[in-house]
């Protein structure tokens, strides 16, 4: 049976994707955002206040973070699907994804490099161990 920290995992990875648009929408509104800015969103860029360009890099980011924690997630839960043991660090690696991704928002929105740097290399690590016990879990159950 699959183990659901690789299910809450996705969901919850996708939440923080959406929850990155709270701050975003926070720093548009403090750029006096008119519903004419919809029809070029990103030529309000430069209006935003510094806390606010680095809220819209860190949601670009968690675009580019999701594309690559997804597919992860789905590959574990083929494994474990597929019979394959579930390692506790493939769980523990999970279920951390979703928070250090969180704390990475917060720290680039804070303007704290080194934290987030930290948070992006942790997720970034959470992701890989979820491949590779995902890969190493469907290669044993062909085995």
């Amino acid at each position: 049976m699959a183990h659901p920290a690789f299910a809450w995992s996705l969901v919850l990875s996708a939440g923080v994707v959406l929850a990155s648009l709270i701050p975003l929408g926070a720093a548009r509104s403090q750029a006096d955002f008119v519903p004419a800015d919809l029809a070029a969103p990103r030529a309000m860029f430069e209006r935003l206040p510094a806390w606010g360009k680095r809220a819209n890099w860190a949601h670009q980011n968690s675009f580019e973070a999701f594309g690559l924690h997804a597919p992860a997630c789905l590959l574990a839960l083929i494994a474990a699907a597929a019979g394959s043991p579930t390692a506790a660090l493939a769980v523990a690696a999970a279920w951390l994804h979703p928070l250090l991704r969180l704390g990475y928002i917060g720290a680039y929105i804070a303007n704290l490099p080194p934290l987030r740097s930290l948070c992006w290399a942790a997720a970034v690590l959470c992701t890989a161990i979820l491949y590779s016990e995902g890969l190493r879990g469907l290669l044993a159950s062909q085995g």
